[in-house]
């Protein structure tokens, strides 16, 4: 005979969560599905990167000082240290309600709203909230099945919402919100500086060749010990890229620099939440710019509310083959298989009796009983068994 024995699995809670989401090293990197474009940007740095370092650094800090490579590493490595903060994080993603909280959730609006006539649209699902003797709306999420906190918002790519919801970037791979925008802002300050610096170097690169050689011979320099490789593909590239890239980058790190300052986000500007007809004040600046970036910049860190790596234990029913030992002399029923019922390596036995059904009225009249009354064994009953 089989037995069934009831397992423990252990499952994450990053796996059960919901969302469009892809989470590696059991639970610890949580990034968007889309990351097309994130490789493009580690591709773009590392290479242009990798060509700087590789040819004009060398002459450089050979000609002019040996600080130039070494402070070129340190803006690399600090930017990509922020990229991979910034797409590798939780941006501060709010959990969905449970089914309970749900329903409760779900009456208290009945409740406040009333029930509403079929063909009456229902009344807008908003909470004030005061800041600052400032009243703020708080919506409700009918995906997430919650009232969202003050400026948070549900981003579509990624299917939640996010605290402090910036904008989704998929030059990172991951909405910006309250939990990594601070490296967000870090990583396109130091880009910004790492493309002017290489844009400026490789400037400097080509006028210190030209005044040696001329302008046209150094075009046709092989810049190292490559001869297919000539400075024309190589260095121009790199300046393509970083004269593209400065306009967007400087432009995108002056426009988040003005947001810093106004401690105001990317969202509530282009929906002008405080800059509309009614001239809203903001009423999360302090009306001072120094105050307001510390605030955004320098503040305290809110940890994760996902717990993602924490344990859902989910039972696993096995089936295992056992014998049972029987007494002496006896032996096991014949295995009978009723419809829909028998199982491999189990055995069933079944016995239908079909009883008798009489009616009161068949019944002899000292036999038949009234509503209520328990029956009576009669006496031939009773000889006949002894």
């Amino acid at each position: 005979m089989s037995v069934m024995v009831a397992r423990k699995k252990v499952v994450r809670k990053w796996e059960k969560l919901p969302g469009r989401n892809t989470f590696c090293c059991d639970g610890r990197i949580m990034m968007a599905r889309q990351k097309g474009i994130f490789y493009l940007t580690l591709f773009l740095i590392l290479g242009t990167c990798a060509l700087f370092f590789a040819f004009e650094c060398r002459y450089l800090a050979v000609q002019l000082s040996p600080a130039i490579p070494v402070f070129a590493a340190v803006l690399f490595l600090f930017a990509m240290a922020t990229l991979l903060r910034t797409s590798f994080s939780d941006p501060g993603v709010i959990p969905r309600a449970l089914p309970d909280e749900a329903a409760f959730i779900e009456m208290e609006i009945e409740a406040t709203n009333g029930t509403v006539p079929q063909g009456q649209r229902p009344p807008p699902r908003i909470k004030n909230f005061q800041i600052n003797n400032q009243i703020v709306k708080l919506k409700y999420c009918y995906t997430c099945k919650i009232f969202r906190p003050p400026r948070a918002s549900h981003c579509s790519i990624c299917d939640n919402c996010v605290e402090r919801f910036d904008h989704h970037c998929p030059w990172v791979g991951n909405c910006v919100g309250k939990r990594n925008y601070r490296y967000f802002y870090l990583f396109i300050l130091s880009l910004s500086l790492l493309t002017i610096y290489i844009f400026t170097f490789n400037i400097v690169y080509v006028a210190l060749k030209s005044l040696k050689i001329g302008f046209l011979n150094t075009l046709k320099e092989t810049p190292g010990t490559y001869p297919s490789m000539s400075l024309t593909v190589l260095t121009v590239l790199e300046v393509l890229i970083c004269f593209f890239t400065l306009w967007s980058v400087v432009g995108l790190t002056g426009f988040h620099t003005f947001l810093v300052a106004l401690n105001q986000t990317t969202n509530e500007d282009i929906k002008g939440s405080w800059t509309g007809k009614n001239r809203v004040q903001n009423p999360y600046s302090h009306g001072n710019i120094v105050k307001n970036c510390c605030e955004v910049l320098c503040g305290p860190l809110p940890p994760s509310v996902l717990d993602r790596r924490g344990i859902l234990q989910q039972e696993e029913s096995t089936a295992q083959e056992g014998s049972c030992p029987r007494a002496p002399g006896t032996q096991e029923p014949p295995a009978t298989q009723g419809p829909g019922k028998a199982q491999e390596g189990q055995s069933v036995l079944s016995l239908q009796v079909p009883a008798p059904s009489v009616s009161d009225a068949e019944m002899p009249e000292e036999k038949q009983r009234t509503p209520g009354q328990l029956p009576v064994p009669s006496l031939d009953a009773g000889r006949a068994e002894h």
